[in-house]
C-alpha cells in the first residue's frame, strides 16, 4: 500500500498495529524497568513507551512527511501541512507497570481547531475505539460494533470516572467532589480507558485535570464521534490539555459543568 492511497484512518490503524507489536512483549513481564521522569513525583517511562512512539514516528515519516508530530516521549516536530499527529504511546504507564489493562495507545490527527480523528487502542484486550468523520466504532474480540454514548440526563443516574482520587490541586479536587457527591457511582484509576467506555455507552462522565494535549486529543475525537462532548471546566475547548470534562450528551454535560465551573479556580 503506497502513501498516495493510504487514508488517514488506515494510517492510524497502521500506527496502532505497530505500537501493539512494540508494547505487548513487555506487558506483565518480570524485570520490566521504569525510569522516573519527574524529580518531585513519579512519572514513569519504559522501553515499551519509547519503542512504540519511535515505531509510529517512523511510519509517519514514511507516509506523511509533511505532517507534524507531537508525542509524549520525543516531543514536537513541526510540519508544513497544517496537520499534526498527536501520540501518547502508553497513556497510563503507571497502570502498565502495575499490570492493569486500563492503559492505552492514543493516536489523534489534528488541525488548528483540534482533533478530527482519534484512536484509543488497548492492545492486551484487543479493543480499538475509533472516532472520526462518519465513523464511531469499537473493533474488538467480538467484531466491530458502532459506538453511541448514553442518554443519561441527570447526575443522580450518572456514572463518573477519573484517574486519580486527588484529581489535581485541592481546589480541583473540591470541584470534582461536588460532582461526585451527586452521581450514582464514581470510579477511579482508569486513565484513557474511561473515555473509551464513555464513547462505548458504558458510563456518562469523565472529569480530569493536569492533562497534556497528547492525553486528551484522541479521547476528544473518539467521544465526540460517538455523540458526546469534551470541554474544559468552563465549557471551552480542551484539546491543549489542562482540565477536561467529557460527557455522554449535552444535558449531563451541562449538569456537571454547573457544579464544576463555580468551584474551579481560574
Amino acid at each position: 500500500m503506497t502513501s498516495a492511497i493510504l487514508t488517514d484512518l488506515a494510517l492510524a490503524h497502521l500506527l496502532a498495529d505497530a505500537a501493539r507489536v512494540e508494547i505487548l512483549p513487555h506487558f506483565r513481564q518480570p524485570g520490566l524497568l521504569a525510569q522516573n521522569k519527574e524529580a518531585a513525583g513519579f512519572d514513569p517511562v519504559t522501553v515499551a513507551d519509547r519503542s512504540a512512539e519511535k515505531a509510529m514516528r517512523d511510519l509517519l515519516t514514511e507516509h506523511r512527511p509533511q505532517d507534524g508530530i507531537w508525542g509524549e516521549e520525543f516531543g514536537r516536530q513541526k510540519g508544513t501541512s497544517g496537520r499534526e499527529w498527536v501520540l501518547d504511546p502508553i497513556d497510563g504507564t503507571r497502570g502498565f507497570i502495575s499490570g492493569t489493562p486500563t492503559w492505552g495507545v492514543l493516536i489523534a490527527l489534528s488541525d488548528q481547531n483540534g482533533p478530527t480523528l482519534g484512536l484509543i487502542d488497548q492492545p492486551y484486550t484487543q479493543e480499538r475505539f475509533v472516532g472520526g468523520p462518519e465513523i464511531a466504532e469499537l473493533v474488538g474480540p467480538f467484531g466491530t460494533v458502532p459506538m453511541v454514548t448514553r442518554p443519561t440526563e441527570t447526575l443522580d443516574q450518572a456514572i463518573l470516572f477519573t484517574t486519580y482520587p486527588e484529581v489535581g490541586s485541592p481546589t480541583e479536587r473540591a470541584a470534582f467532589e461536588t460532582v461526585a457527591s451527586q452521581v450514582k457511582l464514581a470510579r477511579y484509576g482508569m486513565d484513557c480507558y474511561a473515555y473509551a467506555l464513555l464513547a462505548a455507552g458504558q458510563i456518562d462522565l469523565v472529569i480530569e485535570a493536569g492533562l497534556n494535549a497528547y492525553d486528551i486529543q484522541a479521547p476528544i475525537a473518539v467521544v465526540q464521534a460517538a455523540g458526546g462532548l469534551v470541554t474544559d471546566w468552563h465549557g471551552k475547548p480542551a484539546h491543549l490539555g489542562g482540565r477536561a470534562l467529557a460527557a455522554a450528551n449535552p444535558a449531563i454535560h451541562a449538569a456537571a459543568l454547573e457544579l464544576l465551573a463555580p468551584t474551579a479556580e481560574g
